[in-house]
């Protein structure tokens, strides 16, 4: 009943933000919590790093402890709600990692064949001819942003421009290139 009592007390004092009571109660409930992390992860290092980090999240969430409650109770909840997470990331991880995998196989298994190569290099020809017969101004901003891909900003400073002056000149370049590719194509 002392030893009870004893508790009660250390865990008031913890909960007013006194460091020693909660190391004895970490030293105290220590054996407990690594003994159930270690039966339920069968893995030394991590039991130890999850009691680690329940002692942690205990000690963070103090004042939420009720005393309705026992204490190793509230410490073995802790304990397994950390473990049950850890479970879901590494799932998650393993998820991320099939997924990555089976979408790496399904763009290997539709890489372009020579005949989508070729006709994306006469497409790529075709486009950059038209931006050959661009007016001067129009053709710089379009080299500018889609082949050497500035901001806005460094195209403005490589034109002694203002920004909006680029921008109205872009949309107008895009537009007529759009123009003449449409005819082209018709």
């Amino acid at each position: 009943m002392a030893e009870a009592t004893a508790l009660i007390e250390k865990i008031k004092l913890a909960q007013g933000g006194d460091q020693h009571a909660f190391r004895y109660l970490l030293e105290f409930f220590w054996n407990d919590v690594y003994g159930f992390m270690l039966q339920r992860t069968q893995n030394e290092n991590e039991a130890e790093d999850l009691t680690i980090r329940c002692f942690g999240k205990a000690f963070e969430k103090i004042m939420t402890y009720n005393e309705a409650y026992g204490f190793k109770t509230w410490l073995t909840t802790i304990a397994k709600n950390l473990h049950i997470d850890q479970l879901r990331k590494k799932s998650n991880t393993n998820i991320t990692t099939e997924a990555s995998q089976e979408v790496a196989q399904k763009i290997a298994d539709s890489a372009p064949s020579p005949e989508d190569d070729l006709i994306r290099k006469q497409r790529l020809e075709t486009l950059l001819n038209t931006i050959k017969n661009l007016k001067p101004r129009y053709r710089e901003v379009i080299q500018l942003k889609y082949l050497q891909e500035l901001s806005i900003k460094q195209m403005a400073e490589k034109l002694n421009s203002s920004e909006s002056t680029v921008k109205v000149k872009l949309m107008r370049a895009r537009k007529l290139l759009a123009e003449i590719l449409a005819t082209q194509n018709n």
